[in-house]
This record gives C-alpha cells, sequence and structure tokens, in this order.
C-alpha cells in the first residue's frame, strides 16, 4: 500500500527520505527545449555510461583499497544500465506538456549506490503507473516476469516492461518512489523513482 505523506503526496515501495546525504553525487539535468523527450533516446546510453566513467573514479585505486578490475567493470556495468533504463522510463512517460526538466542524480555511499530520478508526468498515467508500482512491489515477481515476457511476444510494436523487473530480479535493487505535486504548479504531478544497489 502507499504512503500518503500530505493529501497528494505518495510514496510505494522502498523510497527513503532519511537516507544520510553523500559528499561524492553527479546530478544531470535534462531541459526541454525544441527536441522532445522522446527524441532523445539515443543520448540516454551516454549519459549512463558517463555516470559510470564518472562515479567509478571516486573508488580508491591503492592496493590496499583496490575492489579489482573485475568488481570495477561490474559496478559500472550496474550503474550503466540502471541510469539507462530510469532515464528511458522518464523519457518515455513524461509530461510533455508541462514543460518540466527530467534530473537523474547518483549518489555514492559507501555500502551502495543511490539513484534518484525525477520527471513530470501525464495525469492520464498516473493511476496506471500506480497499480503497476503496487502489483511489481506485491506480487510474484517472477510470475510478473514471465507475464511481461509473453505478452511482448504477443505485441507487434514490440513493448517491454521488464526494466524494472530487471532491475529488482537480476540487480537486487531497492526501488521506490514518490510522486507530489509541483509546490509552485499543483496541477503538475512529479515523480522520483529511487533505486539503491548495494556493493
Amino acid at each position: 500500500m502507499p504512503e500518503n505523506i500530505d493529501q497528494q503526496t505518495q510514496i510505494f515501495g522502498d523510497f527513503s527520505e532519511e537516507t544520510p546525504s553523500s559528499e561524492e553525487y553527479l546530478v544531470i539535468g535534462f531541459s526541454p527545449g525544441t527536441v522532445p523527450f522522446k527524441q532523445r533516446w539515443r543520448n540516454n546510453g551516454l549519459s549512463a555510461n558517463f555516470l559510470a566513467e564518472y562515479l567509478t573514479a571516486f573508488f580508491p585505486d591503492d592496493e590496499e583499497h583496490a575492489m579489482g578490475a573485475e568488481k570495477e567493470i561490474e559496478i559500472k556495468s550496474a550503474i550503466s544500465y540502471v541510469a539507462n533504463e530510469l532515464l528511458e522510463n522518464a523519457m518515455k512517460f513524461n509530461d510533455e506538456f508541462a514543460h518540466q526538466p527530467i534530473s537523474i542524480k547518483l549518489e555514492l555511499h559507501s555500502d551502495r549506490l543511490i539513484f534518484f530520478v525525477r520527471n513530470s508526468l501525464n495525469p492520464q498515467t498516473i493511476a496506471g503507473f500506480q497499480s503497476y508500482i503496487q502489483e511489481l512491489t506485491t506480487g510474484d515477481r517472477d510470475e510478473l516476469y514471465i507475464r511481461q515476457l509473453e505478452k511482448n511476444m504477443q505485441n507487434e510494436n514490440g513493448g517491454s516492461g521488464l526494466g524494472l523487473l530487471t532491475l529488482m530480479n537480476d540487480y537486487m535493487a531497492k526501488v521506490g518512489w514518490k510522486f507530489e505535486p509541483l509546490p509552485d504548479r499543483l496541477e503538475i504531478m512529479t515523480v522520483t523513482t529511487m533505486v539503491q544497489l548495494n556493493f
């Protein structure tokens, strides 16, 4: 069940507002412009790879603390995959008529990585999205994964819906969402997706 903070703010899944701040973080913002967000998908991989390269530079590289090349490659790959997936979803479901930026923040903590992605939402998609989240956080994920694969095979347009399931199943990520209106424009609803990866 979602947690209600006030009349319009709702929290689903593993979203925590009490996470200690990190001294090592990177924020990238995407402003609405002449090119719609949905046409910028090809740049998501570049942004995700940049985040991965940038953050892994902060891992210790002396022999005493080195994590090993294999572990570093694994973490880079995870950062890149998660960031790309989150950016694709944010751009795909962003409300283009709200003219709001999309942002992604990646924090490096001693034991985990935390991603925050924020975008506006088309009001007509919110109920369906929250229903999917409810199913995702309370249902059998393996069953959901198989069902979504079968659904995609029947869909001639390809479809997907596997991204969040993959994050939770394959990467053991904790995922949470916070839905809230913009403070100065209450008619615009935003969602912040929080993903935590332990390493």
